[in-house]
């Protein structure tokens, strides 16, 4: 017991030597990776990480409105906890002691859990949702709950009960949704890494317009249960990291079969930190041009086509292909069956945008939902079909850039009819595939421009070595918002009590 005394003194000692110098801004400015090496050379505590991140918190979230709950106590609690065991030698995994946060509608143990709406403000679960449940049991340490587009029900995270959030590069925009806060949260060094869930492209387009890394793995590896649904045949979740390596780390953690969950699939274990090592110089790349690359904003496609042109020069070829049409699914009744119960006791509860989104998808027909499952089900059976002659697809993750808050709030309030968003993602969720968005530059405004990488179904793998040998080429992921505390905060045209 004394040995262990001057053990844990010396342990001590050695982090507030080592930590001399270095702030708690450089400390949150470390990617996952980084941090987790400092935790086991011991250079760095659990509680020193969770610091670091709570003064960011303290200074950044009332600019941004990415956090709808901090949970302080808890987390310099469980940092304590995990601090033992490191000074012990006993790490859990590359996620011990590294504070990361949770989309807020991911459910955890006695803490509130809204999904951005007035219908759940005091809704406070008993049990984690698995993804929760696997990320503690590593070591990873929850300093919050991120805000998001209400019931991740649209792609902009400007219609919130909470208020919108803000993308750290431009505090007038939009971050993309509907993860967010989990986006503008990890651009912002606010955690390490956050969980995001993605039915339309609720993952890549966040990360790409807070120039982020987000993936989106293949349907069913890892489980859903317990997250709050949209659209269960097509939800998703996944991290957003600010490095390639940073989101295999997590995937290491999330990824595995739940019996308890109607969408899990079982699949052999994978390392994927190891896999995304692989080299890439034998991979054939594919260019579906259309639609993807119809009406690209100037800055999008020069950034886009600059990144084919990095990746052309590490791989065996690049050719234009074609991936299959899957048109308008109609899977809206999934929502419904959710919402239905609480849509009927008090739809005056809902936002705007989310109550009329409901209203129509009461009106669904089951025989219209059947079919459109049958659809789905041969799509995801034959997907990989279309990766005959090729590995990889690239792509712009959006081919816009990002409207401002009062754009978005307008539009999704207003009941005009309007064309289509035009998104490049949805179309994965629907294939089930594995899909991923990296920073590939900066349009003229100094907004971030995301490239898209996907692959066959548990193509994870060379997903992750494609993205991380052009984050290693290139340096777009090195770049931090210009966010200062003094920055100020543009009001907001339309008001807070529509």
């Amino acid at each position: 017991m004394q040995e262990m005394t001057r053990r844990g003194f010396a342990l001590s000692i050695a982090g507030a030597l080592a930590a001399r110098g270095q702030g708690s801004e450089e400390l949150a400015a470390l990617s996952l990776t980084e941090a987790s090496a400092r935790i086991r050379s011991r250079a760095v505590t659990p509680t020193q990480l969770v610091e670091a991140c709570l003064a960011r918190i303290d200074t950044y979230n009332p600019k941004l409105n990415a956090f709808i709950t901090v949970t302080r106590e808890r987390a310099l609690a469980q940092a304590h906890e995990l601090e033992v065991e490191q000074r012990t030698g006993r790490l859990r995994s590359q996620l011990h002691g590294i504070p990361i946060a949770l989309k807020d509608n991911i459910d955890t143990a006695g803490i509130r859990t809204t999904a951005a709406s007035a219908v759940f403000d005091d809704r406070v679960p008993q049990e984690d949702a698995e993804v929760a449940r696997r990320l503690k049991a590593a070591g990873a340490i929850c300093i919050g709950k991120t805000n998001l587009h209400e019931f991740a029900m649209g792609g902009t995270s400007a219609t919130s009960y909470f208020g919108p959030v803000r993308n750290p590069w431009a505090l007038d925009r939009n971050p993309g949704g509907s993860s967010g806060g989990s986006a503008a949260a990890v651009a912002a060094d606010l955690c390490y890494s956050a969980l995001g869930t993605d039915t339309g492209g609720s993952i890549r387009t966040p990360a790409s317009f807070c120039g982020t890394v987000g993936l989106k793995p293949t349907y069913g590896l890892v489980s859903i249960r317990g997250i709050i649904p949209l659209t269960l045949s097509l939800d998703h979740c996944g991290p957003l990291t600010r490095t390639v390596e940073d989101a295999a780390v997590m995937l290491n953690a999330l990824a595995g079969y739940d019996k308890l969950d109607i969408a899990s699939i079982e699949h052999p274990n994978e390392d994927y930190v190891a896999a995304m090592k692989q080299p890439v110089a034998g991979l054939r790349l594919g260019i579906p041009r259309a639609p993807f690359f119809d009406l690209l904003d100037a800055d999008v496609a020069k950034a886009v086509e600059e990144a084919i042109g990095v990746l052309a020069k590490m791989t065996k070829s690049v050719k234009d292909v074609v991936l299959p049409a899957v048109g308008n699914l109609g899977l809206g009744g999934e929502s419904y069956a959710y919402h239905e119960e609480f849509f009927a006791r008090g739809s005056g509860r809902y936002q705007i945008p989310t109550r009329r989104a409901l209203s129509n998808g009461g009106n669904l027909k089951a025989a219209d939902y059947i079919r459109a499952r049958w659809k789905l089900e041969l799509i995801r059976r034959t997907i990989d079909d279309a990766f005959s002659d090729f590995d990889l697809v690239l792509l712009p993750t959006r081919r816009r850039t990002p409207r401002t808050i009062d754009a978005s709030i307008k539009r999704e309030e207003s009941d005009k009819p309007r064309n289509p968003e035009l998104e490049n993602t949805g179309q994965f969720n629907i294939y089930g595939i594995p899909a991923i968005s990296v920073p590939c530059g900066f349009t003229s405004g100094g907004l971030p421009v995301g490239l898209m990488i996907a692959g066959p179904r548990f193509s994870e793998g060379k997903v992750l070595a494609l993205a991380g040998a052009y984050e290693r080429a290139t340096e777009w992921h090195r770049r931090k918002p210009p966010l200062k505390p003094d920055t100020p905060v543009p009001a907001l045209a339309v008001t807070e009590d529509r």
